[in-house]
């Protein structure tokens, strides 16, 4: 129990700095943004997948932590969400440094999960093209949270953060506990049994907001269990805490189910795709 509290205390001090980041860059668009800024802020949307696809790809999932708190608020659009959430790797590349795996291998899965959120973020964005708000001196967490936004902008980004971290920890204490419980043989089992259906489970088990969903499905890829394609739709789908902190920011469930959703289908369809060609590394 004392190693699942640790685990559970590291899983989400980590992510303290990246909120409040992400906080501020939202009280920032609040006070300091008008009107002459908002056609600018719209034209860089369309350059977002690249952008985020790139950010997306930096070890753990911090990038993804901030694009959620982002989205939410509407400075960037869903294409550009799905982008980073895509290239998110979380535990992935330093469970694989510390396993000695080929410089080349890893970039090669980080490049193939870089490419595969730009060109799903661009098609997002040209499919479902979702404005901005109209007014961007009012956002969705200030009034729901009445932090007193405008009184400081430190001091509500302060009180957001500490919000957003307690839910967050317990969230991952109970998926912690949960994950103690389940051993790499266990789910290696299950892979071998549904070898055909690989990618749908690899992308369900990613879409658990936890490290160890990473961790699981690096680890037995590492072994040999599963092919290149299984990997790639496991750890697309795997965006880390950031799915808690949706559903934590936005309170349109039905839009956030949309999204684990689109991210599962993604994950499936593309991982089926790479198996089917034939491509392993």
């Amino acid at each position: 129990m004392k190693e699942i509290l640790l685990d559970t205390l590291f899983d989400t001090i980590r992510l303290v700095p990246f909120l409040f980041v992400a906080f501020l860059v939202i009280e920032a668009f609040e006070h300091k943004f008008r009107n002459r800024t908002k056609k600018a802020i719209a034209k860089s949307q369309r350059f977002g997948p690249i952008i985020g696809s790139f950010l997306g790809a930096i070890p753990q999932c911090g990038f993804a932590t901030i694009a959620t708190n982002l989205y939410v608020t509407r400075i960037i659009t869903l294409g550009t969400l799905i982008s980073i959430y895509l290239s998110t790797s979380d535990e992935m590349l330093p469970i694989m440094l510390s396993k000695n795996v080929e410089l080349k291998t890893i970039f090669i899965i980080l490049g193939t999960k870089v490419i595969i959120g730009m060109f799903y973020g661009f098609i997002i964005d040209l499919v479902i093209r979702k404005k901005p708000p109209q007014d961007y001196k009012h956002f969705d967490i200030c009034d729901e949270e009445h932090c007193a936004c405008q009184e400081s902008i430190l001091k509500s980004s302060l009180i957001h953060t500490l919000k957003t971290i307690l839910f967050i920890a317990l969230v991952t204490l109970a998926l912690n506990m949960l994950f103690s419980y389940a051993s790499d043989e266990i789910i290696s089992k299950i892979f071998m049994s549904n070898s055909v259906l690989a990618p749908m489970i690899s992308s369900l088990i990613g879409l658990v907001p936890n490290c160890a969903s990473s961790v699981i499905i690096t680890e037995i890829y590492l072994n040999g269990v599963i092919s290149f394609g299984t990997l790639i739709a496991g750890i697309l789908t795997n965006a880390g805490l950031s799915l808690i902190i949706l559903f934590k920011a936005n309170k349109n469930i039905k839009e956030n189910m949309s999204i684990i959703i689109l991210l599962y289908i993604i994950g499936v369809i593309t991982g089926i795709f790479i198996n089917l060609i034939g491509i392993n590394i």
